[in-house]
């Protein structure tokens, strides 16, 4: 198998880590593995993946986006 083929060799653009315990909870983002800021909503995830060329249903589209400890829609620390 090549690297290629290898399932998540690589990891997309856009990652959005576990949501965070706070008031109200965040979830950190990076984009090409740095810290590029915190989201407390899907707007604020879609203002950053607007201004990568993304759309809003890129989303759902793991070759683009990780989503780590849960969805888009968990907003709150399991």
């Amino acid at each position: 198998m090549t690297e290629r083929e290898s399932p998540r060799a690589e990891l997309p653009r856009l990652v959005i880590l576990a949501p965070q315990p706070a008031d109200p909870p965040f979830r950190v983002l990076e984009v090409d593995g740095q810290v590029v800021g915190e989201a407390t909503s899907i707007s604020e995830v879609v203002a950053v993946a607007v201004s990568l060329g993304y759309t809003a249903e890129d989303l759902d589209d793991p070759d683009k986006v990780r989503w780590v400890g849960g969805d888009s829609y968990t907003w709150a620390p399991r």
